[in-house]
């Protein structure tokens, strides 16, 4: 049957650059994914609505793709290489350049857009083991580490003590935002990430 086509890529006959015909079918398939998937949530996103909505054929993404979390996950992640690129801020000021990137991370998961394929990504992952490892490593490990190695240069210039293990550190920042956004705990704000910097670099700074 052609739903059970093994998975190819959009590339062309030789395997290099991607033709344009199959470069437009797949930003069209993940447009469609994006959108639909914030107007009927995961329970009602299925591949033949994104085949639709891109105007393609469901053969076409089950070549490409093996289920809708598949498609959903590299919609979603497209972006990944230039976001984990750009580094954290170092302006020499930890607090400050913590809470300047939480800020616009507040506002990031704040968007509609955004919230809509990141909790569906995560609800399928819950059920999905390797869907959820697949997500952590493409799309969360490369933010964590941005944060990683910012805690690091500050450990390195006396900013926070000699012993602070930066991974756990991290984990102290962020796990807190996750849960209060997705368990909708509390609301995501500006005056909530500042507290958490200064209150998780409090138990960091050297002593005496």
């Amino acid at each position: 049957m052609a739903d059970k086509a093994p998975p190819d890529s959009p590339r062309g006959s030789a395997g290099g650059t991607p033709t344009r015909r199959s470069e437009r079918s797949r930003q069209a398939i993940f447009d469609a994914a994006l959108a639909l998937v914030g107007e009927v949530g995961y329970d009602k996103f299925t591949i033949e609505g994104i085949a639709s909505r891109a105007g393609v054929g469901k053969q076409t993404i089950y070549r490409w793709w093996p289920s809708k979390a598949a498609v959903l996950l590299d919609a979603f992640t497209a972006g990944v290489d230039d976001y984990s690129a750009q580094g954290l801020p170092d302006t020499g000021d930890l607090a400050a350049d913590l809470k300047s990137v939480l800020r616009a991370t507040v506002d990031e998961f704040n968007d509609p857009a955004f919230q809509a394929p990141y909790r569906a990504l995560a609800a399928a992952g819950a059920n999905d083991e390797s869907l959820s490892r697949t997500f952590v490593a493409r799309l969360m490990e490369p933010g964590i580490q941005l944060y990683v190695d910012r805690l690091r240069a500050a450990r390195e210039t006396g900013e926070i003590a000699d012993g602070v293990d930066v991974r756990i550190a991290t984990e102290m920042l962020l796990s807190p935002f996750s849960q209060r956004w997705l368990m909708r705990t509390g609301e995501l704000t500006y005056d909530f990430v500042d507290t958490l910097v200064d209150q998780v670099l409090h138990g960091l700074r050297p002593r005496g």
